[in-house]
């Protein structure tokens, strides 16, 4: 549960990073079709966002280059101490369910209601659209359909509305408004929807105004606008020919000036961003990278260097636990508490502890070789301390001490 909280904050805070570039360096540059490009790669950036995990070494390391004993993993439940931070964290995602329901329910209720008015009206076939005709349509579209009030191909008032409409189907616009409007289910409650719709449905009409213009008048086409003035289109997945910001339209036609070339360099500023947010959120820097492939497997050896001869790696005799693996984890279990920090902040992970069992089965020098935060370091830490004399290991028939490691995965209940 408490990942699903996690994904929900670092993809809309990468959202609303993206967005934030995209009004600060891009919204007012005239190159519509990378507008548009940027908008969705960015959508689509922060919803994978946090399924990414890149794993990095940092050479600094507690236990550099030995060859060390790995204990099995213990995975600790904060199940039993933490009924009310889980009832919470439940109350939660009912709020969040019953949002992405409602959500789901209103686009598919959209688009029942726009395949419905398709097999009520009137279709015509021709050059790969289909116009579906009805007087109570406003020209819009919709995939390949175009929407029309009536059809008149000698119309020449008409023939820029379809050549418009005929420019969002090619250019796939309802596909993009379609993928908004999953994404908007997933994280409908980011403030950030109505702006970040709004500028993408901003871009189709540009990208559509700027291909009409280079076949009509400008000034005749800007008059059309006006004419056909209407107000905005409920409609969640329709390209309307003229419900979107026609004053700006106009006005982006007539006296904006095309952006140079040369700024288009302003979009590789996106690629730094883009790393920052993978590095923050992706990246889990690890102590040593050769544990990385040992952290599953028990009593696996691991090559380091020796950075002492009283304290040995690897010995005839490992220590042992005085009842073995099992009354280890029961020890462990018994123990151990979910630090209520963690609870609240929903952190879960693995904690890896090395120690030393001296050669009177005292545990001794616990340290952590790779921690979550959240107390769970500390609570580890002070439960490995409090560990019974272990049975001590032996090289050569003499006790002798010995490094151990264990990993120890706190979990919340799902």
């Amino acid at each position: 549960m408490s990942q699903l909280f996690n994904y929900l904050w670092e993809a809309s805070l990468a959202l609303f990073l993206l967005y934030g570039f995209y009004k600060i360096f891009l919204s007012r540059l005239t190159f519509f079709t990378w507008n548009r490009a940027y908008l969705l790669g960015a959508l689509v950036f922060a919803m994978v966002l946090p399924f990414l995990s890149f794993s990095t070494s940092n050479t600094t390391t507690l236990v550099p280059e030995i060859l060390t004993y790995s204990l099995p993993e213990f995975q600790f439940s904060g199940k039993e101490s933490g009924s009310g931070s889980i009832g919470f964290l439940h109350f939660l995602l009912i709020i969040y369910l019953t949002g992405f329901i409602w959500k789901i329910s209103m686009l598919l209720i959209g688009l029942l209601v726009t395949f419905k008015r398709i097999y009520q009206s009137e279709k015509i076939e021709k050059n790969g659209l289909c116009f579906v005709i009805n007087p109570e349509f406003q020209p819009s579209s919709f995939f390949h359909f175009v929407f029309l009030p009536h059809y008149d191909e000698q119309d020449a008032e008409q023939k820029p509305i379809v050549y418009h409409e005929a420019v969002h189907v090619k250019k796939l616009h309802t596909l993009d408004l379609l993928v908004l409007q999953i994404a908007n289910a997933i994280l409908w409650s980011h403030p950030i929807w109505s702006f970040y719709e709004a500028n993408l449905r901003e871009v189709h009409e540009f990208e559509a105004d700027q291909e009409v213009t280079s076949t009509y008048s400008k000034t005749a086409y800007a008059k059309l606008l006006l004419g056909l003035l209407i107000t905005e289109s409920n409609g969640q997945l329709v390209n309307n020919f003229n419900h979107f910001q026609t004053k700006k339209r106009i006005k982006m036609m007539m006296n904006s000036k095309k952006s140079k070339a040369i700024q288009k360099s302003v979009f590789l500023l996106a690629i730094p961003l883009m790393a920052a947010l993978l590095l923050v959120f992706a990246c889990e820097t690890e102590k040593e990278e050769s544990f990385a492939e040992t952290l599953e497997i028990p009593m696996e050896l691991e090559k380091q260097n020796a950075a002492s001869t009283e304290i040995f790696d690897v010995v005839e005799d490992s220590p042992e636990f005085k009842g073995g693996w099992e009354a280890w984890s029961k020890f462990l279990s018994e123990n151990l508490h979910y630090p209520e920090q963690a609870k609240k902040a929903g952190i879960e992970g693995k904690v890896f502890v090395v120690f030393e069992i001296q050669p009177d089965g005292r545990v001794t020098n616990p340290e952590i070789l790779r921690g979550i935060g959240g107390g769970c370091d500390e609570e580890a830490l002070r439960v490995i301390r409090q560990s019974p004399d272990w049975i001590p290991g032996k090289q050569r028939g003499k006790e002798v001490a010995v490094r151990m490691r264990v990993p120890i995965r706190f979990k919340l209940s799902e």
